[in-house]
């Protein structure tokens, strides 16, 4: 099959820190099963410097063609377009990439995060954005949300498109799972960009009259803030992939409050490497994650009581049976199992 990619939410090179990784890893396990996939990264300039991101000129790198667009995608987009390739199909994740592939003129999925939610109902995006999403999805042979809470979110607004709405979960490198027992070192740790919306600072103050180790893995703007909430926490800033890893195979209890959260792969490592591993409620990999059974939902005290609890063992059990089905080969088999049925 050949599948064409539409998305900014894509990096251009390996070593970009805010970028996510999450649809390259769709793209990687597509290649690996015989596929022949190209991206492309339309980029709305404005939004780009908004989001502090780096910025790149228009061209091909590597794998990932960028190309950049003063205006937000109107016109024909085609004519700049460098990769000569006529898909089958084309994946479109995020807003942009989905009003762009809405003008290509092939049949496409479009891919649900955060974002298309925010500009469905901010009225800051209402004049153009919104319009042009929804023309998307009306067009769209498939939509694909990132997690089963934007699922559930998406439908409430749109319950017409129930039918051809699916979940698309990322998946995790079935090397790095691991089985493990309850050690209680008290050791906890959290690893995010240090933004608000992470609720880093809820962590720090659930720890701070607590006998616990807590370490933070991450760079960002709440940095100085975080530093002034308390002295226990260890900041161990940016760590390679591998050495996140590390950390949190050394760790008891992954916990991550985040809001507004898409998926979140770092949960999914984090259960990988035998953490019990705590989320927000409804959100993100909420979906996958459940209260209780094999790990837990935010709440002040949870942290103590999943150090006095005496179920730590059948968790990390119930957690271990969930993450060997969330591999990247089951995500991009499942992904890929949509696609066929167009």
């Amino acid at each position: 099959m050949k599948i064409l990619v539409a998305t900014d939410l894509y990096p251009v090179k390996e070593d970009e820190k805010n970028t996510p990784k999450t649809i390259k890893l769709f793209v990687d396990g597509w290649k690996e099963c015989g596929h022949e996939v190209k991206v492309i990264r339309p980029n709305f300039m404005l939004n780009s410097f908004l989001r502090a991101k780096p910025f790149y000129k228009s061209q091909i790198y590597n794998d990932v063609e960028n190309i950049n667009y003063i205006m937000p995608f109107i016109g024909r987009v085609q004519n700049k377009i460098k990769t000569r390739f006529q898909p089958d199909i084309v994946i479109a994740h995020m807003p942009s990439g989905i009003i762009f592939a809405n003008k290509l003129n092939y049949p496409f999925v479009a891919g649900v995060h955060v974002s298309d939610l925010e500009v469905l109902t901010k009225p800051l995006y209402s004049f153009y954005f919104k319009k042009a999403l929804e023309k998307g999805y009306e067009n769209a042979i498939k939509i694909a949300c990132r997690s089963e809470v934007i699922k559930n979110k998406f439908l409430k607004l749109y319950p017409q498109y129930k039918d051809k709405t699916f979940v698309c979960y990322s998946g995790i490198d079935k090397n790095i799972i691991i089985k493990r027992k309850w050690q209680n070192r008290k050791k906890v740790l959290t690893c995010a960009n240090l933004i608000k919306r992470k609720n880093i600072d809820k962590v720090i103050l659930a720890c701070e009259n607590l006998n616990v180790e807590l370490k933070i893995i991450g760079e960002g703007k709440e940095l100085n803030r975080l530093k002034k909430l308390s002295s226990k926490p260890v900041f161990l800033g940016h760590l390679e992939h591998n050495r996140v890893l590390e950390e949190m195979r050394n760790s008891d209890i992954f916990v991550l409050p985040s809001q507004n959260e898409t998926f979140g792969m770092v949960y999914l490592e984090a259960m990988a490497s035998g953490c019990i591993t705590v989320c927000s409620e409804n959100d993100g990999i909420a979906g996958i994650i459940k209260d209780g059974i094999n790990g837990y939902f935010w709440k002040d005290d949870i942290i103590e009581k999943i150090l006095t609890s005496d179920n730590q063992n059948k968790i990390l059990e119930n957690s271990y049976n969930t993450i060997i089905n969330y591999t990247k080969e089951a995500a991009c088999k499942n992904y890929l199992e949509y696609i066929r049925e167009i």
